[in-house]
């Protein structure tokens, strides 16, 4: 035990877990055959991190991200979110979930084409049934952060493609989430580009705590992170902090 001295107290506070996976396997089934994308994943992500995930074509990296977001469940084992075991939930309790507390970050962004910048943001506070008196304060200060007001009313057709992923982080941030879940982010753009949008991912950690699990081939976009998860034939082969 260690030494307390006269007249202090020592405080112990652990760390919250955002995401918690225990012994989480994945089996898809293609015809006659099974495919076993997650073979016994068992991991946990701090609030406030900065996770990248890595591995070659295969691993199953963005199998991992769709079960953290509850895009997907898993065959067996756990997948636990801000406290609430995925299993447990209907399916509607974990579209809430990931309306309310998970922002995605797609390679293809994912954008719907007919609507503008500002409509693409406002989306999922409009479907949760946020009065549009306080939407639009938090469409325009989303947009501001990414620095797109001045496109605020352009269609995804209009804007490259840097732009088009800044605008689906502004609409990942604009629910104000404890969690943002990016799948190759950068994979589409160039390099000054990728690096623009990776810093707002740093900025989303920094300036409002979000939790940030990065999926990417790419080792420099993976050096943003804190800590770098390595999958290899959907196994954990390494985690370690960088």
């Amino acid at each position: 035990m260690a030494h307390v001295a006269p007249g202090h107290v020592s405080w112990y506070f652990p760390a919250l877990l955002v995401i918690a996976l225990r012994d989480v396997h994945k089996v898809f089934r293609q015809g006659e055959a099974e495919v076993r994308a997650l073979a016994g994943i068992s991991l946990d992500i701090e609030e406030g991190a900065f996770v990248s995930v890595m591995g070659p074509s295969g691993s199953g990296k963005s199998t991992l991200l769709h079960l953290m977001g509850g895009l997907d469940l898993p065959t067996s084992g756990e997948v636990t979110v801000d406290g609430s075991a995925l299993s447990r939930m209907s399916d509607d309790e974990i579209t809430l979930l990931r309306r309310r507390k998970i922002g995605f970050v797609f390679q293809f962004f994912n954008l719907l084409p007919t609507y503008t910048a500002e409509e693409n943001v406002a989306l999922p506070l409009l479907l949760d049934g946020v009065g549009r008196r306080d939407v639009r304060p938090r469409v325009e200060a989303a947009l501001e952060q990414v620095g797109l007001s001045h496109r605020r009313r352009h269609r995804p057709e209009e804007l490259s493609g840097g732009e088009m992923q800044r605008v689906a982080i502004a609409r990942a941030l604009v629910i104000d989430p404890r969690v943002i879940l990016a799948d190759e982010p950068t994979g589409n753009l160039d390099t000054r580009t990728g690096e623009q949008v990776l810093e707002l991912l740093t900025a989303a950690r920094r300036d409002r705590g979000c939790t940030i699990v990065l999926v990417t081939h790419d080792a420099r976009a993976a050096a943003h992170g804190e800590r770098l998860i390595t999958l290899r034939d959907g196994m954990l082969e390494d985690a370690r902090d960088v």
